[in-house]
């Protein structure tokens, strides 16, 4: 395997209730992603197609009720798909980290920022007193947060979200990991602070060379800061290729919407922009053909009853769709 996290055949169910009563709702559907070394991978889709899911079996925390049904997921060449709790701790927060979508609700608001850093640099990286502080304060530095001695004696709701933002950054760079999760991680913030956010992970990326995974709803977040990207719907990849690809000649009628949701004018939607008709079909929906069939424009008979697999019409570019089949 050539990749730094290679994820194959993933599926991922959430079972509601118990005993006979329990219901087993199918949330991924044989998803197969890979990031490199040094690269970003960006997860796009609407709201409930999967994107967090994703990162959320990947890093070994989904919800209550969640299990992988199938597939593996490898990090390092490392199997880590039903690792025991503790191996995985052990590799959450020092190789692997997150920063999630609002950290005011991540930071403990009972706790300085200080006591937050040192937690992580004690537990992995062994540093305590003066040298634990040292670390911290330099981390803060390195996010361009200014005077970082002052914040770090700071409680979260002394900051603003941008500088929250940043000191969740500040954490996830604590142990130099080798893969950063980045879910929303601009959404709440003002355009101004977003293009800071954005300048700073690629900053990030060139200095310790760490892979990304960011997760999004903006293809214009993706335009700036991924290098291959995966479109989610419904629990499958629906389209994957380079950053490139999806903006000269995205395939899939799904990603083609998106992209006419995002341009507008230029779109030729004579001012207005353009909105793909229906409605995302709700998580664990039971989906006999292809899951977007019902918004489609190019519906066939076939795309009712048969998902469509997802195949590579050219190098590196795959589509979940039956127009790029032979007879289809």
């Amino acid at each position: 395997m050539s990749g730094l996290v290679e994820i194959k055949d993933l599926s991922v169910d959430i079972i509601k209730g118990r005993g006979a009563k329990a219901k087993v709702l199918s949330i991924l559907r044989h998803i197969d992603l890979s990031v490199e070394k040094g690269r970003v991978l960006g997860l796009v889709g609407e709201s409930g197609c999967g994107k967090t899911m994703s990162v959320l079996a990947l890093l070994g925390l989904l919800p209550e009720g969640g299990r992988i049904s199938s597939g593996q997921i490898f990090f390092q060449d490392r199997d880590i798909t039903n690792l025991p709790r503790r191996e995985m701790e052990g590799i959450r927060g020092k190789h692997i980290t997150m920063i999630f979508q609002e950290p005011m609700t991540s930071l403990n608001p009972l706790l300085s920022i200080g006591e937050q850093m040192r937690e992580i640099l004690l537990q992995h990286e062994g540093l305590s007193g003066k040298t634990n502080r040292d670390k911290c304060i330099s981390l803060l530095q390195a996010v361009n947060i200014p005077e970082p001695e002052k914040i770090y004696d700071y409680f979260p709701f002394k900051l603003s979200g941008g500088m929250r933002q940043r000191v969740m950054i500040a954490m996830a760079l604590a142990c130099e990991p080798e893969l950063i999760i980045a879910d929303e991680p601009t959404t709440a913030l003002d355009v101004t602070t977003q293009a800071q956010i954005l300048d700073l992970f690629d900053d990030i990326r060139r200095r310790i060379n760490s892979s990304f995974i960011f997760v999004t709803h903006d293809l214009g977040v993706i335009s700036e800061i991924a290098d291959r990207t995966a479109v989610l719907y419904a629990g499958y990849v629906m389209e994957e290729c380079s950053v490139a690809e999806l903006f000269e000649k995205s395939l899939h009628p799904y990603t083609d919407g998106l992209m006419r949701s995002r341009v507008g004018r230029k779109a030729g939607n004579r001012g207005q922009l353009y909105s793909i008709p229906g409605t995302v079909p709700l998580p664990g929906t039971l989906i006999q053909g292809c899951p977007f069939a019902p918004r489609c424009e190019f519906r066939t008979e076939r795309c009712d009853k048969e998902v469509p697999p997802l195949i590579e019409t050219e190098k590196d570019h795959k589509v979940r769709c039956w127009r790029y089949h032979h007879g289809g």
